[in-house]
């Protein structure tokens, strides 16, 4: 968790800097004076993942849009963008990792029970013809 004693930008490379804020710095920011800061996703063919290719700043969502089709999909093949603001992207901190570990009570879901290869092995091994044989 951050203290109050940093400085909490929409950008979030400015947050996670933690630059101590300080109090006799006085800035006049008027309301438009700082755009808001966009993540731009883009799928490089039908079916595929969307990939995170980068982050910009716009005005409003519909300039954010046009701004991501102009600088990650006029060059390289695109069919589809998503542009989503930072500030509505969720994430949780390294420090709660452990609720992505594995629960050992339901070791049943995974396929790590199942020996095949023992089985193919044997079978391989026992219908393994002779290069005698394989002549006649």
């Amino acid at each position: 968790m951050k203290s109050d004693s940093t400085i909490k930008s929409l950008d979030p490379r400015i947050t996670r800097a933690d630059i101590p804020k300080d109090e006799n710095l006085s800035i006049n920011i008027t309301p438009l004076d700082q755009w808001q800061t966009y993540e731009v996703f883009h799928q490089a063919k039908k079916g595929d993942h969307h990939i995170h290719v980068g982050s910009l700043h716009a005005p409003n969502p519909e300039m954010a849009f046009l701004s991501a089709k102009e600088q990650y999909a006029r060059r390289g093949k695109c069919v589809n963008i998503w542009v989503v603001k930072t500030a509505d992207i969720f994430t949780t901190d390294f420090e709660d990792e452990d609720m992505y570990e594995t629960n050992n009570e339901k070791m049943y879901r995974e396929a790590g029970g199942y020996k095949v290869m023992e089985r193919i092995n044997k079978y391989k091994k026992e219908h393994k013809k002779n290069p005698e044989e394989a002549k006649q």
